[in-house]
């Protein structure tokens, strides 16, 4: 239940007077909810700047391009011309040092009557230039009857086409004006430590501030709502965490038979972080409280073995593993090298995506049910409700930022104490990793497997596509392999894409010069399909593959050579990073070719320039996250990333350990958050919608 405190707050915001159906309309998209956002989504949508309104000159002293407020009064209206609309409306004001003219275009008459009678005393404020030799307000922000209604700053905010910034802050302004007495949640000392303020302080100042400086991120005021946010973020993470960290009866680790076969059949020998991953594993499959723990890893250093060694381990004491990916590409890479290696060891698995129907399906339900499959990949097929596991012991995700937390527990709630094991192709850094996951145990893979050969890239600009063409039609006659990749699958993907190419043009023009050398796969395309297509592909039926970024995660052909990636600029760090990784898998050496159009901005030249200097997942991680955020180092911003609103990784990075060590004091002092206290932090978890982990505070 909500505190009935909070209530006022959860107010849509169309009970605010002057906000109608349109406004809602409008704010629902600025404020990114698909409902009547409510006053509290109001208050957590922070200005981006502010306007300086305090310079009071007289005419004569006031400097053209600056933003002035001047005492006048009002001599005389020009209205245009009958016939011509398009001229202006002037007003012509003067003070005791000067005139000033107030222009509107398209203003209706009765309003600038209204606005500035005759003979009367205004305060006008807005930006002042010179036109013709004579000072000059066009459309004036303000104009304002009495100096006490004007504000001295008043903020800018985000917004959407359509609402009017007048309209946004005196909906903000009411919303103020309703906030409740809240208590606090934060720790004397952390308050006093960090000099934050209380919260109504922060809101108040953020949103009408009294110094220039009160709305800058850096500053107490918001940063005191930055550590609030991560700080509700980090508790809903320990709650989870500690509902997983229960006390776990039997545990999950047998004898190492079966690991040792699997090993033995490898056609390699484990890198040292792949041993060190695996051991670490096993040793927290054997601890009395159940796993939790992230393995990452570049493209290519080898999680799926360890992943199975995990599976191995439980399949020793009788039990059952699961693997759950995001894309059937994925999960039928993952089989693809498990199987040969299971089997090898005697172990039985299985796969279960949406291509699986009718009787297979069937069947292959039954014998998980029987405990006649000891390890199940798949992707979200494996929730389902019909899917039951015989003693499900261990839930390994992949790439587990493009799952939310609801489907973490709903694999986990398919047996009892299930251990989990996180995947991550994308090296995530420390800061993200304790931002998405919490207080996790990490293993990171940070050797490529012997015999990796190191991969040339290079950018090219898009002129000199003709070389580029020439190049690979060499390649092709040498019999190498040669990934194209193009950033849309047709036209219709995107507005303003105009110079982008998409994959099926670019398609027919190599098919034409190359003939049927070239194949396609994308996005669109069905499964069978796509297969089919990588099939030819790895089999060397064909040597040219045009595709979209469907490659991007889990395809292994270690004979392919070279890639072009086209339009690379479009693409994200971490995107070319995990692309490149499809190449320089074999024991050859590979090329990598980024197309550019120019111009290019100073963004994408920093970011060809990083791709270009490194294949060290880990540093390009850093890298994207200086230059672009937290949302983009994951791949797109997906649902069940806990996405932050106000804090930013790059500026309140120390608090997000500090709102972790705050969440772990919680936990040890008043895990079931009663008392004063814990009654303030459950008004925190619902202000900031981390509500989804209160109900686990009395469960089990």
């Amino acid at each position: 239940m909500r505190p009935s405190l909070l209530n006022p707050l959860f107010a849509a915001v169309t009970s605010l007077p002057g906000v109608g159906p349109k406004q809602d309309k409008l704010l629902r998209y600025l404020l990114g909810r698909d409902e009547t956002p409510r006053l509290v989504d109001l208050l957590l949508h922070l200005p981006s700047q502010v306007i300086d309104r305090r310079a009071r000159p007289k005419i004569r002293d006031a400097a053209p391009g600056t933003m002035v407020t001047l005492e006048v009064t009002i001599d005389r209206h020009r209205p245009p011309p009958p016939r011509n609309a398009r001229a202006p409306y002037l007003v012509y004001a003067s003070d005791d040092t000067g005139d000033v003219v107030l222009t509107f275009f398209r203003a209706k008459p009765g309003y600038v009557e209204k606005l500035l009678p005759m003979g009367e005393k205004r305060y006008v404020s807005g930006t002042l230039q010179m036109y013709d030799g004579i000072p000059q307000i066009v459309h004036p922000d303000r104009v304002l009857d009495a100096i006490s209604k004007l504000s001295g700053i008043d903020p800018v905010y985000p917004l959407t086409e359509g609402l009017a910034i007048g309209s946004l802050r005196r909906a903000i302004a009411q919303a103020l004006s309703k906030l409740p007495a809240l208590p606090e949640w934060i720790s004397p000392d952390v308050l006093r430590r960090c000099h934050f303020p209380p919260i109504a302080e922060a809101l108040n100042r953020v949103h009408q501030p009294v110094e220039l400086t009160d709305i800058l991120p850096d500053q107490p005021f918001w940063s005191r709502l930055a550590f609030d946010e991560l700080l509700a973020g980090q508790l809903a993470l320990a709650l989870i965490r500690a509902r997983l960290r229960r006390p776990a009866g039997v545990r999950n680790a047998g004898d190492g038979h079966l690991r040792n076969e699997i090993i033995d059949a490898l056609p390699y020998a484990l890198t040292p972080s792949q041993r060190g991953a695996a051991a670490a594993i096993a040793d927290d499959l054997n601890q009395p409280v159940r796993m939790l723990r992230l393995l990452q890893g570049d493209v290519g250093s080898g999680k799926t073995v360890v992943a199975l060694l995990a599976a191995a381990a439980v399949a020793e004491v009788g039990k059952q593993a699961a693997l759950m990916a995001p894309t059937e590409i994925l999960a039928r890479q993952h089989i693809k090298t498990i199987a040969p290696l299971a089997e090898r060891a005697g172990m039985r698995v299985a796969i279960l995506t949406g291509r699986e129907k009718g009787k297979e399906r069937r069947e292959i339900i039954a014998q998980l049910a029987a405990g006649e499959i000891d390890l199940l990949v798949g992707t979200h097929a494996l929730i389902q409700d019909d899917v039951t596991f015989h003693d499900l012991a261990l839930a390994v995700v992949d790439e587990q930022h493009r799952f939310g937390v609801r489907e973490r527990l709903a694999l986990t709630s398919k047996g009892e104490a299930v251990d989990v094991l996180v995947l991550s192709a994308t090296p995530i850094p420390r800061t993200l990793v304790l931002t998405y996951f919490g207080d996790m145990d990490i293993s990171e893979l940070r050797e490529k497997p012997t015999g990796r050969q190191p991969i040339d890239t290079r950018a090219v600009a898009m002129t000199r596509l003709g070389e580029v063409m020439d190049g690979v039609g060499r390649a092709l006659q040498s019999g190498k392999l040669v990934y194209w990749i193009c950033p849309l699958v047709e036209e219709s993907e995107a507005e303003g894409t105009e110079h982008l190419t998409n994959a099926t043009k670019r398609f027919e023009s190599l098919q034409k010069r190359f003939g049927d050398r070239v194949g396609l796969v994308h996005g669109q395309m069905k499964g069978t399909e796509k297969d089919r297509v990588m099939g030819q592909f790895a089999g060397h039926e064909i040597g040219l593959l045009v595709a979209t970024t469907v490659v991007e995660v889990g395809v292994d052909v270690p004979a392919a050579t070279i890639m072009v990636i086209e339009n690379a600029e479009r693409f994200g760090l971490a995107q070319l990073h995990q692309l490149r990784g499809r190449i320089g898998r074999g024991s050859e050496a590979s090329t990598c070719i980024l197309l550019y159009s120019e111009p290019l901005g100073e963004m994408s030249k920093a970011r060809l320039k990083v791709i270009r200097e490194t294949t060290d997942g880990f540093r390009i991680a850093e890298e994207d996250l200086k230059l672009r955020g937290e949302g983009d180092v994951l791949g797109v911003r997906q649902s069940g990333l806990p996405g932050y609103r106000i804090a930013r990784p790059e500026v309140h990075g120390q608090l997000i350990t500090q709102a972790r060590d705050e969440a772990l004091r919680i936990m040890k002092d008043d895990p079931k958050l009663k008392g004063e206290r814990g009654e303030a932090l459950r008004c925190l978890l619902y202000l900031y919608e981390r509500d989804e982990a209160i109900p686990l505070i009395g469960a089990g």
